[in-house]
């Protein structure tokens, strides 16, 4: 019943705007921005409900962000093997949507920054992480610790960006009496995200991202996209002094971001 409720009164909506614009000529640029708000929120709900496949997003309006402030690491008694993994953290106060950055003894998990879901008190879930394979993380040696993120500071004048990495690594075997090669997955190349900024030496986020660049100082990173979606990083930021110039452009910078761990992405 609350399904159809959902489609149904859209639709009145939808019918009520049409029969304004035939009888009112003058309403239908206050139609228009209607139409348009009833049309997101259908699609938004279809996409939300898995009705609409094949959604495609795109980078214009989307947020770039860093941060360097962490709340005390909070230990892990335990992590278990489990979709999504399970920690054990006496009064750790973390709430659902809180971002952490995870230090672990499974290489494939650590360095890395997740969400989590607060299940009770001493217990949360490290959402986005898979640890059910125990040859990747076997079992009693995922303990660490886990520390809040917080102060997330909006990179500024972001011009374009480009990523590197990330993609399948793999290592070719020729078996001598097989005449066609092996290409056999071996993990995963180190990622890199670089930021083509404006150069604007007045701005304080620049000057406090040069600081973190020059002290060697690691931050998480934070891609907040305007299609829908929350992507995660942490590594190194390297942001450079020398602006890049030319003829009739903005004169720029690059930041760069090398990743430890992996990148994580939400469904915002």
């Amino acid at each position: 019943m609350k399904t159809s409720l959902i489609w149904f009164i859209p639709l009145l909506m939808a019918l009520a705007v049409l029969a304004a614009c035939i009888i009112f000529p003058a309403a239908r640029s206050v139609a228009k921005d209607v139409g348009y708000g009833i049309s997101q929120a259908i699609f938004g709900h279809m996409h939300r409900s898995g009705l609409l496949l094949g959604a495609y997003a795109f980078p214009e309006g989307s947020l770039f962000q860093f941060s360097s402030t962490f709340a005390a690491a909070k230990t892990l008694a335990s992590l278990s093997n489990a979709n999504p993994a399970a920690a054990g953290s006496i009064a750790h106060g973390y709430t659902d949507g809180d971002e952490i950055l995870l230090t672990s003894g499974w290489e494939d998990a650590t360095d890395t920054v997740y969400q989590v879901n607060q299940t009770s008190v001493d217990a949360f879930e490290v959402l986005g992480l898979n640890a059910t394979i125990t040859n990747f993380f076997p079992a009693g040696s995922g303990v660490g610790t886990a520390e809040k993120l917080s102060s997330w500071q909006t990179i500024p004048q972001v011009l374009s960006i480009a990523t590197s990495g990330g993609d399948p690594r793999f290592t070719t075997i020729s078996p001598l009496a097989k005449r066609n090669s092996i290409n056999v997955p071996t993990g995963f190349n180190a990622a890199s995200i670089t930021l083509t900024l404006g150069h604007d030496p007045s701005n304080a986020v620049y000057q406090t991202m040069l600081d973190l660049s020059r002290s060697l100082t690691k931050v998480a990173f934070k891609m907040v996209l305007s299609g829908g979606g929350i992507s995660y990083g942490y590594g190194y930021m390297t942001v450079s002094e020398m602006p890049s110039l030319n003829v009739n452009q903005a004169n720029t910078v690059t930041a760069s971001f090398a990743l430890l761990g992996r990148s994580i992405s939400y469904d915002s």
